[in-house]
Parts: C-alpha cells; structure tokens; sequence
C-alpha cells in the first residue's frame, strides 16, 4: 500500500541515507542570498514542504514522525477554519518546523464578488475591486498567522476549480513589502531543482493537478512513492530537490487508507471531467 505513514518513513530515511540535508524553506532562501561560494551550491539540498489544504491532525502526525528522525521542514497552512488549528499549529511549531501562509485570497475574493456583482466581472472596476479585496484579505489572514509564528514564508494555494490563480495578485502587488522573503513559485530557478509532488494523491500527475506544477527542464516519471526511493538508491536524482506533500493524503490505518483512497478516487474523476472542459 502506498501513501502511508509507514511508507514516508521510509522515504525520508533513504533521503537521509544518500547524503541529502533537510532544510526549511525559510533556510534555503537565507543561504540561497547568502551564497557567494561553490560550497554552498554543492549541497545535495532537499527541502520538504507540506501544504495543509485540509485535515491538520495529519500534518501534526508527519511534524512528529520527521522530528523522531531530526528533520526540519516547512507546513503551510491555509486559513480556512476546517485547517486553521491554533493548538495544532503550536505543537508542529514545538517541534522545530517552520510555519509558512498558504495563501488563497484572489480565488476566495472572486466567489464573494462574483455574489454581488455577477454581470460585470470583465470591466476594470471589478479587477479593482478583486485584488483591492483580496490584497485586504490576505494581511488579515497573514496576520492571524503570525499570531502563533512569524511566518515569513508562503505558497499559493492551487484552487484548482476557480477561474483564479492565486500568485496573480503578485502582478498587483509586493509581498516582499509585507515581509515575505520567499515563494517557491516565484523565488526558486526550477531548471536547478527537481519539483516532485503529491498533488491529488499522484505522483507529478499533471492530467489531474491543475496549477500545482512548475515549469521544468528535469523530467521525471513516478508511478508510487517506491519509483522515487528506487532512484533515489540508484542516485538518478539532482542534487537539489523540492517535495511537496500534503498530509490529507497519507495514512496510519488501513480503515483510514481506505477512506482516503475512496474520497480521492471520487475527487480526482470529478476534476479530470472539470478540466477537460476548460
């Protein structure tokens, strides 16, 4: 069985084993600034981000599993109240991980103006009005969240049924002004780092992930998590990596493997028909 906790174990520790270091994304942005020698570029860098989209209690799991092995990794959390878990998110930043916004506000702007002003959503005023509401929006969420951690971090969330791409308030806007120092989308050379992700519980699966993938040189096939840890014994992997997952996919139980596997099933047939139609 893929996609359990017993598996990313193992994942992590053939990680560890071929001599990759563990770096939160707010370290890889200072040292990346900071880098004036080859030493630094030599590193054999993985970072580890997770985007809490939903089900936080298994994000705190994956926080504790990586703290039992010494690593450090970066959780972003959205502010929706089925995700946004103060006591959770206390605990995760206890054990040494970093907190980082996972950020959604032109697509979650977009439904609320699309009620009160549905005939006019092509003319310069409602542009206006979206990013001024979404800009307001996303200081008030990244303020709640630095409330529990002086998040300095974020990523987009993907949102991939809105007509909206959440980094495009960023042509709008500075997030740097707002004390952001990086965003992987935006802050990473992805022709020098391998982006592999979990989206919709498939590895890289980009028929069914509609904006979480980057454009990319590196060009890698894996069908489950052993794909991955077979190339990484075989040192078929660059030396630096990115690895997105998000906890409301990976299980400890059987009876939860199951439930998951069913919802996403589900999930992901409804989203392949959805896209197709686009």
């Amino acid at each position: 069985m893929d996609f359990t906790l017993t598996k990313y174990k193992e994942l992590l520790l053939t990680i560890k084993s071929k001599g990759y270091i563990f770096e939160r994304f707010d370290e890889y942005i200072e040292k990346s600034a900071m880098a004036s020698t080859p030493q630094f570029l030599n590193f054999k860098t993985l970072i580890l981000r997770h985007d809490v989209d939903r089900m936080p209690q298994n994000a705190l799991k994956m926080a504790k599993l990586e703290h039992d092995l010494g690593i450090k990794t970066t959780y972003y959390f959205r502010t929706i109240p089925q995700t946004f878990k103060p006591e959770i998110i206390k605990q995760i930043v206890d054990l040494g991980h970093e907190i980082g916004y996972h950020y959604e506000n032109l697509s979650m702007a977009g439904r609320l103006l699309k009620k009160s002003k549905p005939n006019n959503r092509t003319s310069a005023e409602f542009k206006t009005a979206l990013y001024k509401l979404a800009m307001e929006d996303f200081k008030n969420s990244l303020e709640c969240l630095r409330e529990l951690y002086p998040v300095r971090t974020m990523c987009k969330h993907g949102a991939p049924l809105s007509e909206y791409d959440n980094g495009d308030i960023w042509k709008e806007y500075d997030y740097k002004k707002e004390g952001i120092i990086g965003e992987p989308n935006f802050d990473i050379n992805w022709n020098e780092m391998l982006y592999i992700s979990d989206a919709a519980r498939a590895w890289n699966n980009k028929d069914i992930s509609r904006r979480d993938k980057v454009n990319s040189s590196y060009k890698y096939t894996f069908n489950n998590t052993k794909d991955i840890i077979d190339a990484l014994n075989k040192f078929k992997l660059p030396s630096k990596i990115m690895i997105n997952i998000h906890p409301e996919h990976w299980a400890e139980s059987n009876l939860e493997w199951l439930k998951i596997w069913i919802i996403r099933k589900i999930k992901n047939t409804f989203k392949k028909i959805y896209l197709r139609t686009q």
